[in-house]
């Protein structure tokens, strides 16, 4: 999840969908309440850890935290120097993980309006223009908030919605050197904004998936169909500016590859790679999906 969180518009919630731990992940996530709170305000250490899943948030947050801090310049790189194979291989594992999450929801009229409504959010959101935006702590606060949304959710990359607030180029270069005292205050405001929206969000998830399982999880289906349009690995830049000195593609168009040999060959591989390792992933995780 923390992999696929650092490359805008790839999703940590597809992982967490296609291993089978997303209703864990909210569950989880909706533990830590305001009991809570209270109990260690109180300095009932005991008492509060027995109220939360503390095992799976501790594993899986400290396993994001580690690939977000280490991975932030591999990807960056992957992204400058290769984007076409690395957008590949995502285009395969985002494809898959449409056909194995959608095959599972009950077909309804219900559920294929969610379906289509999600697909065509997330259509619209990739092909937003990102925004000049200011560096403060508060709106950075507010950015984490946003983001964290689209992390959690299948299809929306928080990522590239910091992208669009004008704030990845920011925040990875944040990460990239973590340990100065500005930039830790920096990282300090910014999990406090995730931490947040990601306590209201889940929330509002958990509920969904609660009540209206099949059609939430169209929804979520949805959303990863929409968000292909950015991930599509063949571009064509329409606009550029420069930002911090670096020449940034602020639009772009997808084209078709000039050819199938020798241009393609190595994409489309990853493409069939990716498709592949969500089969696998889907076979090594529990049944989770059905309702």
């Amino acid at each position: 999840m923390g992999a696929a969180d650092t490359v805008p518009g790839v999703s940590g919630g597809t992982i967490a969908l296609i291993t089978g731990i997303y209703e864990d992940l909210l569950g989880a996530i909706k533990s830590l309440n305001t009991r809570v709170l209270h109990r260690l305000v109180c300095l009932d250490l005991k008492a509060a850890l027995a109220e939360i899943h503390i095992r799976f948030l501790l594993c899986l947050f400290c396993g994001i935290g580690i690939a977000v801090i280490s991975l932030a310049r591999l990807m960056n790189h992957l992204l400058n120097y290769y984007p076409i194979p690395t957008w590949s291989l995502f285009f395969g594992l985002i494809a898959a993980s449409v056909w194995v999450v959608g095959r599972r929801v009950k077909a309804r009229v219900s559920a294929a309006a969610a379906f289509f409504i999600g697909a065509a959010a997330a259509y619209f959101i990739v092909g937003m223009v990102p925004a000049q935006t200011p560096e403060t702590l508060g709106f950075l606060f507010l950015s984490g908030m946003i983001a964290v949304c689209a992390m959690i959710l299948p299809g929306l990359s928080g990522a590239f919605i910091l992208l669009i607030l004008g704030k990845y180029e920011f925040v990875v270069s944040v990460l990239k050197n973590p340990l100065t005292a500005s930039n830790l205050a920096v990282l300090a405001v910014f999990a406090a904004g995730c931490a947040v929206g990601l306590a209201a969000f889940s929330r509002v998830l958990k509920f969904l998936l609660d009540r209206y399982h099949s059609v939430a999880f169209a929804g979520l289906t949805g959303l990863m169909l929409g968000s292909m349009r950015k991930i599509w690995p063949w571009k064509e830049p329409l606009t550029m500016e420069r930002v911090h000195g670096e020449l940034m593609v602020i639009s772009e168009k997808n084209v078709l590859p000039d050819g199938i040999w020798p241009e393609a060959a190595l994409p489309v591989l990853l493409m069939v790679a990716g498709f592949a390792l969500v089969f696998l992933l889907e076979r090594l995780g529990p049944e989770k999906y059905e309702g």
